[in-house]
């Protein structure tokens, strides 16, 4: 679904990421990690279309959409969430979710009063009701758990039917009963889209992943299974720690 080849990006005389290349499998998690500072969140903005590679190339399913506007990207099929929560929090969640499910009607109809546009608001009301969140339909986002405002952000994200979802370390800030909750999440969205995961919870990333991308001062140091990743003494000794093992 993805092909990443040999993508540069450099800020003045800091070079954030180097000759990396990698592929993410059709319908399959493919996770980024790396200690701070490795360059995973570069790579995650020059896939999505945020920065512009300096060289390399980027392909969505053989089409080249190297330094393609997210917007762009958006309708290729491609959906991202962020690190820090980016939602409407002046809006409800079903005003949330009705927006971007709205974003797919005909340009013809933007201008057709909102209650009337039957097709945007059942899209909303069945989203809402798969991700459990039909009992704050009407609550302000901004007044939401962490946690919910998450499950509101992929909510959104699916609304748009993604090919690919892109997930830009979901679980920062969250309770290990809100995590897991969202690892069961993105298991059930498995077979629906392809997604490309940055993380820094492991055990997380284990449990998820089917292909694991290390990344180290901004080049790929190893790539493979979750248990290639956790046997290999060398991601051990440059990320996970060499008493972490059992990992």
């Amino acid at each position: 679904m993805i092909k990443v080849r040999a993508l540069n990006k450099a800020f003045g005389g800091l070079r954030a990421v180097r000759d990396l290349s990698f592929e993410a499998l059709p319908r399959c998690v493919t996770s980024i990690i790396g200690p701070n500072g490795a360059g995973k969140s570069t790579a995650f903005n020059l896939i999505a279309g945020t920065l512009q590679p300096d060289s390399g190339t980027v392909e969505l399913d053989g089409r080249d959409i190297t330094g393609r506007a997210p917007f762009a990207l958006a309708r290729l099929g491609v959906a991202r969430s962020f690190q820090i929560t980016n939602l409407f929090f002046g809006l409800s969640t079903f005003e949330n979710v009705r927006l971007a499910c709205q974003s797919l009607e005909r340009r013809s109809s933007y201008l057709v009063r909102l209650d009337r546009l039957a097709r945007p608001q059942a899209c909303a009301r069945a989203i809402l009701a798969e991700f459990g969140l039909q009992e704050r339909a009407n609550e302000l986002v901004g007044n939401l758990s962490h946690g919910d405002q998450r499950r509101v952000e992929i909510a959104v994200c699916m609304a748009l039917r993604p090919r690919l979802l892109m997930l830009d370390e979901p679980t920062q800030g969250m309770s290990p009963s809100e995590t897991a909750e969202f690892d069961a999440l993105i298991k059930s969205l498995t077979g629906r889209a392809t997604i490309l995961l940055i993380e820094h919870d492991v055990d997380l990333v284990m449990s998820l992943s089917d292909h694991v991308i290390v990344m180290h001062q901004g080049e790929k140091l190893f790539e493979g299974t979750p248990d290639r990743v956790r046997a290999s003494p060398l991601v051990r000794e440059a990320y996970l720690g060499v008493d972490h093992a059992a990992v």
